[in-house]
């Protein structure tokens, strides 16, 4: 039953190209590029993310991460992406399709963050709009959900600019910078996607 397929394709064959930009799976080799954009846009992401662990831009943080993602991929729970522009292969950001359930959802949660010096150019709907087509496509989903702190004011606009309806309020949903956020949720369904 077609549904209920999980994805044929392997995790290897997730790399959407288009829109002057390309996304892939984080490798080692993206360590230090990753590290030099995620501290200088530390200041920047603070209010929009969790707490960071105190060995996250290490080495060993990002190797712990990588081999997480590798698990997750793997067991069809997450799929994360590294978002490149494709002129000059810069870094811009990341985007993370998460918490994926099948059988009757057939469903994930977009999270994203854009490195500060790349911010408000219009490079993280290019890459929503990439991912979209994977998503619904390779990776059978029903339904890609979002999360968005109300004053997020930059990621609002993605979301909608991208076809996301608002469908409510969570309260106190999700600790970010230590601290527990409402959040107004977001969804997207296969047949309202325009590609």
């Amino acid at each position: 039953m077609a549904l209920f397929r999980l994805p044929t394709s392997g995790p290897a064959a997730l790399a959407p190209r288009g829109h002057g930009l390309f996304l892939r799976a984080p490798q080692m080799a993206d360590y230090a590029q990753w590290a030099q954009l995620r501290e200088v846009s530390r200041d920047y992401l603070t209010p929009w993310e969790p707490i960071w662990p105190s060995d996250d831009l290490t080495r060993s943080g990002f190797r712990r991460r990588l081999r997480r993602y590798a698990e997750d991929i793997s067991a069809d729970r997450s799929y994360p992406f590294i978002a490149f522009r494709e002129s000059d292969g810069a870094m811009l950001g990341g985007i993370t399709l998460a918490n994926v359930r099948r059988g009757i959802v057939q469903a994930g949660t977009v999270g994203y963050w854009m490195g500060q010096p790349h911010a408000h150019r219009g490079y993280m709907t290019a890459a929503l709009r990439l991912l979209l087509p994977t998503l619904f496509g390779e990776l059978n989903l029903h339904r890609v959900e979002a999360a968005c702190i109300p004053t997020n004011t930059p990621s609002i606009r993605v979301l909608e600019k991208c076809g996301f309806t608002r469908e409510g309020l969570a309260r106190r949903y999700l600790c970010i910078n230590g601290v527990w956020q409402d959040h107004y949720l977001y969804g997207l369904l296969h047949e309202d996607f325009r590609g």
